[in-house]
């Protein structure tokens, strides 16, 4: 098997693990309440629970999407839309709450550097020399 198509399988299941981990453990099971407080400052307090767990089951279809290979280009776009959104709604609210305060923007920058590398650069050229 090529180099590039293996490399490729890896990251894409370790980028559906990322959102897998995320969605379940952290928001769905509740297992780091701080993402259910940046719930509730952003979305209000009333509903928190609720809809951290609903961002949670979101996060975890897109680890079933990213699996599946459906739509895989509009897929990781999806992916880099969100984070973002995510990241600059977070800095600008909630900073204090992140894991590594603003520094997270880092994080999330080079998390969206390997779903395109992974889409749009490894995929490309291993779909090429097959």
């Amino acid at each position: 098997m090529n180099t590039q198509i293996t490399t490729h399988k890896i990251l894409t299941y370790f980028i559906a693990i990322i959102w897998l981990v995320n969605g379940f453990y952290c928001k769905v099971l509740n297992l780091v309440p701080r993402h259910q407080q940046i719930v509730a400052i952003i979305l209000g307090s009333t509903q928190a629970v609720l809809f951290t767990k609903a961002i949670g089951i979101l996060e975890m279809l897109m680890a079933v999407w990213i699996l599946s290979h459906i739509k895989a280009r509009l897929c990781s776009v999806a992916q880099i839309l969100i984070i973002v959104a995510m990241n600059v709604i977070e800095f600008f609210l909630v900073p204090d709450l992140l894991l590594f305060g603003k520094m997270n923007a880092i994080i999330a920058i080079l998390f969206m550097a390997l779903i395109y590398f992974n889409e749009f650069v490894l995929q490309t050229k291993s779909t090429q020399s097959v």
